[in-house]
């Protein structure tokens, strides 16, 4: 078991707009996060205060237990397990808050310094830990179901079985200890340094000296010479630095392979798909079903978008560029905030309320700024306290949707606290179940009150290539991966090895409307995904599909008048945390993620709004 629930990477920049420009008007005014609900600031006398409290208790709890588990009964197990998450959870918020100061601006070497110090002293502290799960596994079974049949421990079942789950990949304790130990020198180590790194760019732009987010947002802008003009400066400055990334890629590929071996994982993904609670065969069905759809989704999509755009071929900056007569108009925070509260107080009104509290209580950092981490992500934080979200806002449409999105992983946040710190966490894959729901239903909404057929067509292109980036980017950023590790194994690779298997899932993808140009052969280094959550990418695909299937069980419901079931057995569904696989979650819906027509179900509705748009 990790010690830490790790941050999410944010969400893929290129599909994440902002501008590299402060805005200074009202209503332009855009809320920073208050981090005092976990501590003061990095100066807090109550964090030495926690750390040496959870010291003491974490070598307490080691001298009370180790070599005494298999001895427990099914109520001292239960108590064992509640001091374990009371000292896994202050870790967790000492990490939280240090991840969340340095995700603010990862260019002030004192926040670098205070994360790196945080993560290794709750390392320390969490290696007094280490013994405990691995001594949970090496129960007997029947010892275990007999433990199991106390109410007191039962309440921790889901827990225990997801870690159960993990006895053919365990190693012994000493290996246990030591891979642990130097989790914050590894992969940790690089990671920190591809942050650091990113954010420390700076692109030549038309005279200006952008940062990488400013710089992919002229990737959308209307002026196609603007856009090209970014698209060749983000790849010279990414190839000025080929060396740093492909090391960065290499290294966290070669370590990953390591540890699989150690621990028996039959693929590079097989370790992913465990912690997702997804079984292989399902990812496989998934893989398979976007990968035939290639064709009628991407492909025709964007040989639509070239004519849209009056050109033979498209390049790598033109992906995302606006379609004529797409209105440029900036929405105000205050705009953005109602859109969206508006559409999941629709849906639900308990939805709006959890929504609503992430603007009132400080829990949102929109403000765009040098150093500041691209994208968005929500962190769950700890029970005790309350989630947090980072986005980057600029007041176009699809920051609009970006806000909808980390809502909704904000709200499943919340609503599944209550499970408490070890059974919170939600596999990846219903993890954006949730956001991806967030975004429909704001998507929904606009566009039913949406009379004017041009503005409907407009909505429903950016709706199509939102799709396609969670959809088919994302699984091609899954092959990318599974290819990429695959070649490692064999030995290290160089950039241009690895820009080779890039440029090769993307005309896979993207199909024959697209003329690579050559600067895009270093578009894989600025991936954040890559490098912190290996695998993590096909949940988005996962999520959307799984949620376009679900939308239409509520719209069918719901026109029949059963509405109000199923936003009840939805929050159910939220609330449940990590304490139930998939295929539970989901057989209240009738949908089963196991069948194949499922997926394709899914990317019917993606296929549906690109008929509409062709007629």
């Amino acid at each position: 078991m990790t010690l830490i629930r790790p941050l999410a990477p944010p969400d893929d920049l290129a599909g994440v707009t902002v501008r590299p420009e402060c805005d200074s008007d009202a209503a332009f005014a855009l809320p920073s996060w208050n981090l005092t609900d976990l501590y003061r600031g990095t100066e807090d006398p109550a964090i030495e205060a926690d750390l040496a409290r959870l010291d003491a208790e974490a070598r307490g709890f080691s001298e009370a237990l180790r070599g005494k588990v298999a001895g427990l009964d099914g109520a001292g197990l239960a108590a064992a397990i509640a001091r374990y998450e009371a000292i896994e959870q202050g870790l967790g918020r000492l990490h939280t808050f240090a991840q969340l100061n340095f995700s603010a601006d990862a260019t002030v070497p004192t926040a670098g310094q205070f994360y790196q110090s945080i993560s290794e002293r709750a390392t320390e502290i969490g290696a007094e830990l280490v013994f405990f799960t691995l001594e949970i596994n090496q129960i007997d079974d029947a010892a275990f179901e007999a433990a199991l049949a106390d109410p007191a421990l039962a309440r921790f079942a889901p827990w225990l079985g997801d870690l159960r789950a993990l006895r053919p990949h365990q190693l012994s304790d000493e290996i246990e200890r030591l891979l642990h130990e130097k989790e914050v020198t590894g992969h940790a180590a690089w990671s920190r340094l591809f942050d650091e790194t990113i954010a420390a760019l700076r692109v030549p732009v038309a005279g200006e000296e952008l940062t990488l987010s400013a710089a992919l947002n002229r990737l959308s802008d209307p002026d196609r010479a603007q856009r090209e003009a970014a698209g060749h400066a983000i790849g010279t400055t990414l190839q000025r630095n080929a060396r740093l990334f492909t090391q960065i890629l290499n290294t966290i590929a070669k370590d990953k392979a390591i540890e699989d071996g150690w621990r028996r994982y039959a693929s590079p993904e097989a370790a992913r798909h465990l912690a997702n609670r997804v079984e292989p065969a399902v990812v496989e069905a998934l893989v398979s079903a976007v990968t035939d759809a290639y064709p009628r989704l991407a492909h025709r999509y964007y040989t639509l978008k070239a004519g849209w755009l009056g050109l033979d071929r498209l390049q790598h900056w033109d992906r995302n560029a606006p379609l004529p007569g797409e209105s440029d108009r900036r929405i105000s925070w205050p705009e953005a905030r109602e859109r969206v509260l508006a559409a999941y107080g629709a849906f639900s009104p308990e939805m709006r309320v959890i929504a609503a509290r992430f603007f009132d209580g400080g829990w949102i950092d929109a403000v765009p700024r040098p150093g500041k981490s691209g994208g968005a992500f929500a962190h769950p934080a700890v029970p005790d306290v309350h989630p947090y979200i980072l986005l980057n806002y600029h007041g176009r449409a699809r920051d609009v949707m970006t806000l909808a999105h980390e809502l909704g992983h904000g709200v499943h946040q919340v609503l599944a606290a209550r499970q408490g710190y070890l059974m919170a966490a939600t596999p990846l894959t219903l993890a954006e179940t949730a956001s991806v729901f967030g975004e429909m239903l704001t998507f929904r909404a606009l566009l039913d009150a949406e009379s004017d057929p041009q503005r409907r067509r407009l909505m429903l292109a950016q709706k199509v290539e939102d799709m396609l980036n969670t959809v088919v980017r994302q699984i091609a950023f899954h092959q990318f991966e599974q290819r990429l590790h695959a070649a490692r194994r064999r030995g290290e690779l160089l950039p241009d090895e690895i820009s080779a298997i890039w440029i090769g899932v993307q005309r896979e993808s993207l199909g024959p409307a697209f003329e690579f140009s050559d600067d895009y052969r270093m578009f894989w280094a600025y991936v954040p995904h890559f490098v912190h959550s290996p695998f993590y990418v096909y949940a988005y695909a996962f999520g959307d599909c799984l949620v376009n299937a679900l939308y239409g069980v509520y719209r069918d419901q719901a026109a029949r008048g059963a509405g109000a079931d199923f936003v009840a057995r939805y929050l159910d569904m939220l609330a449940a945390g990590g304490t139930r696989r998939h295929r539970e979650l989901l057989a209240p819906f009738g949908l089963d993620a196991s069948d194949p027509a499922f997926w394709r179900r899914g990317l019917d509705v993606i296929a549906g709004f690109i008929d509409e748009l062709e007629n």
